[in-house]
């Protein structure tokens, strides 16, 4: 069953058929308002969510079809102790096409592997944004009619910040592509963003913690919010959360084509004063976020048959994953499996969360 968990499920064709498929709908959105005629999407949302939850919905309602699902996980039976995989198998009973958000790692994952129907993953914990990143990436071709030869800078939270690490993977596939992580030493990019893409693209990369040495050098600048429920110590959040603020006066050390994207919601880290600025782009990406879901909907029901593209070969036994946000820590009866990220250094990553075994 083909689904959309990682933004590298999809190879940089689809990726751009889905861009044309976008910009068709832009300049034609009558042509498709029937195309998902009896269909149903279930959106289930096990953590809260305003923009991707919505932009799903108007997405499936634009194609002609509907919608059926919950916002939290309290209004669903994983508040009795249902699993994701007997949640997926239900669900498969009632609809055609899942979107899921999930606080666990992998949860998208354990779902795409028991439902008979596709799912998309609409953000697994701090790991993935795959749908995110397609917003983005339609975003950054609108503006910039290219996705190679960029600067791009991520700043703010790059430890939990799924929305970078999606983003990071796709562009990591085109040439040219620099990239500056700019972040307190706290929250800066897991190691299997640097080493497992990064490095083993060759794609050049600095780290900095100031904002505005590295503003005059960007094509893209991406900001995030530090994310308070990704932190155990609400005194590291607090540390931490006003680290970067972009204020039209910084701005203008930025060059006159710079765009600034985010993924949104804004706490306080961009000034609003920002928002009047040409370069500002964040609510762009919420309405590119629709249309390239309308894309992504349309390919996945009509490849529902097609299998996904990547298969590891995953290995199981004495191995553990480490991390407490993993699928695996709570799943009923979930095996452990690992992937062979690094030959030479004998690197294993876990196959939900990509954490590095222990």
């Amino acid at each position: 069953m083909r689904s959309l968990i990682s933004i590298t499920d999809l190879s940089v064709e689809e990726l751009q058929s889905l861009l044309d498929t976008a910009s068709q709908i832009i300049s034609d959105p009558q042509r498709f308002s029937h195309i998902c005629e009896g269909k149903k999407l279930a959106t289930l949302f096990f953590e809260p969510s305003t923009r991707t939850r919505l932009s799903f919905e108007a997405a499936m309602y634009e194609l002609g079809g509907q919608v059926i699902g919950f916002s939290s996980a309290n209004s669903s039976s994983a508040s009795k102790g249902e699993s994701v995989a007997d949640t997926a198998k239900v669900i498969s009973c009632y609809a055609d096409i899942i979107a899921m958000r999930h606080p666990l790692e992998g949860a998208p994952l354990v779902a795409a592997e028991n439902a008979s129907i596709p799912v998309i993953n609409a953000g697994d914990g701090g790991h993935n944004h795959p749908t995110q990143t397609l917003a983005d990436l339609l975003t950054i071709w609108r503006e910039k009619g290219r996705l190679s030869d960029l600067t791009v800078g991520f700043c703010g939270d790059l430890k939990y910040g799924r929305t970078v690490h999606s983003l990071i993977a796709a562009l990591s596939r085109y040439s040219g592509i620099k990239v500056v992580l700019i972040s307190p030493h706290e929250l800066r990019a897991p190691d299997y963003v640097k080493k497992d893409i990064l490095d083993a693209k060759a794609i050049p990369y600095e780290e900095t913690t100031d904002l505005e040495t590295a503003l005059p050098n960007l094509d893209i600048l991406y900001m995030t919010r530090v994310q308070r429920e990704r932190f155990s110590d609400s005194e590291e959040y607090e540390r931490l959360k006003d680290s970067y603020i972009l204020t039209a006066e910084k701005l203008e050390k930025g060059r006159s084509d710079l765009s600034v994207l985010h993924p949104l919601p804004r706490v306080n880290e961009i000034s609003v004063a920002v928002d009047k600025d040409p370069r500002a782009c964040y609510f762009k990406q919420v309405l590119n976020g629709k249309y390239m879901r309308m894309a992504l909907i349309m390919m996945l029901l009509e490849q529902k048959d097609k299998t996904q593209l990547r298969t590891p070969d995953y290995v199981t036994g004495k191995r553990h994953c480490s991390n407490p946000r993993c699928i695996t820590t709570v799943e009923q009866e979930l095996e452990q499996a690992f992937f062979l990220a690094d030959p030479e250094k004998e690197i294993y990553r876990c196959k939900y969360c990509e954490a590095e075994a222990e």
